[in-house]
């Protein structure tokens, strides 16, 4: 049988399997996309803890299901999601990179000029669904600012590792690194 991680957070549980991404490294593999129930139970939860804002950022695409839930929760009929790559309907975008701890590659992640130009001297939530290394918020908190955002909350469902450490995130429940 294979090695699972029993995950409880928000009155949900669930079994997550552990994943080698290097000999030295595993993670027990959280995944939302698809997981409802997940979703509409961590939501509030995480809404809960965070300050007054006027937008939600997250990165594409896990962070995506979870951001439309708590701009549901909070009332705003608006959330912004970076994109993995250009898209030809964007003009003039911001561009970063990020290797994360899951993709172990070089990544961009963009936010459109008009994404930019919303959170222009506003106060700017990002999302996501684990926070591991640290590296993929980072880039997102590169983006807002550089957009002219004010980032006032950086928050997941999960810290995973020495993430769950940090005094700057705001999180859930705690998720363990797997070392040999």
């Amino acid at each position: 049988m294979d090695k699972t991680y029993t995950l409880k957070v928000a009155g949900i549980e669930r079994e997550l399997p552990i994943i080698a991404i290097s000999q030295e490294l595993s993670i027990a593999s959280f995944v939302i996309l698809g997981d409802t129930e997940l979703v509409s139970h961590t939501a509030p939860e995480l809404a809960k803890k965070l300050p007054p804002i006027d937008y939600l950022v997250t990165a594409e695409a896990k962070g995506i299901p979870l951001v439309y839930e708590i701009s549901k929760l909070l009332g705003m009929s608006h959330y912004i999601v970076a994109r993995k790559s250009i898209k030809p309907y964007m003009e003039a975008p911001i561009v970063n990179e990020v290797v994360s701890i899951t993709t172990q590659k070089k990544q961009l992640l963009c936010l459109d000029s008009k994404d930019a130009l919303a959170i222009k001297g506003k106060r700017v939530a990002i999302i996501d669904d684990v926070i591991s290394t640290g590296h993929s918020i980072q880039v997102l908190e590169e983006l807002v600012e550089q957009a002219g955002g004010e980032v006032v909350a950086k928050a997941a469902i999960l810290a995973e590792g020495d993430a769950a450490e940090r005094e700057d995130i705001l999180f859930l429940e705690k998720l363990p690194l797997f070392t040999k």
